[in-house]
């Protein structure tokens, strides 16, 4: 028995040291490849995925950095238009009271000149109906002193009355 068989001849398991049979050169030549090939190959491929990371994040940081001093514009930009309209609201208010106050101003003057116009109608209608009502007083005085006159004076009275009423005529 021979010591690479002597561990085999039991079941199973056992341990083979032939060289030829256990193919440890062929897995010496592969793991040496692996030493000597795969870290630069693996190592090239790592470095450039490392660079993409890296570029990667450096792009993130720039847009991060600009989007942070866009919403900073943007929160400035904002509050400059709600200060805007905050004064825009407040000039409105003013404007609306300095409005509703020359309506009612102008509101009352109108109602003081009509009532002015009222009170000149009035008077006016009032002067009106009481020349009338003294004309009316004068010719119903004169009718009534007509028609009693020819009983109560005689011709000669007549004719000097007529003379003095055509005289007073001509002086006015």
């Amino acid at each position: 028995m021979t010591l690479p068989t002597l561990f085999a001849n039991h079941g199973g398991f056992g341990l083979n040291l032939n060289l030829f049979e256990t193919n440890i050169v062929n897995l010496a030549i592969v793991i040496f490849g692996l030493y000597k090939f795969l870290p630069n190959f693996l190592g090239s491929i790592l470095e450039r995925r490392r660079a993409i990371i890296l570029a990667d994040l450096k792009d993130a940081e720039e847009r991060l950095a600009t989007a942070t001093s866009s919403l900073a514009q943007a929160q400035q930009d904002l509050a400059a238009a709600q200060q805007k309209a905050e004064q825009i609201r407040a000039d409105g208010k003013v404007r609306a009271e300095a409005i509703r106050l020359e309506s009612e101003k102008r509101t009352i003057e109108e109602m003081a000149r009509v009532k002015q116009g009222a009170a000149a109608d009035l008077d006016a209608e009032a002067a009106r109906v009481s020349n009338q009502l003294r004309r009316e007083a004068a010719r119903l005085a004169i009718e009534k002193a007509l028609a009693t006159l020819p009983g109560k004076l005689s011709a000669d009275a007549q004719a000097q009355l007529v003379n003095q009423s055509i005289q007073s005529l001509g002086k006015a």
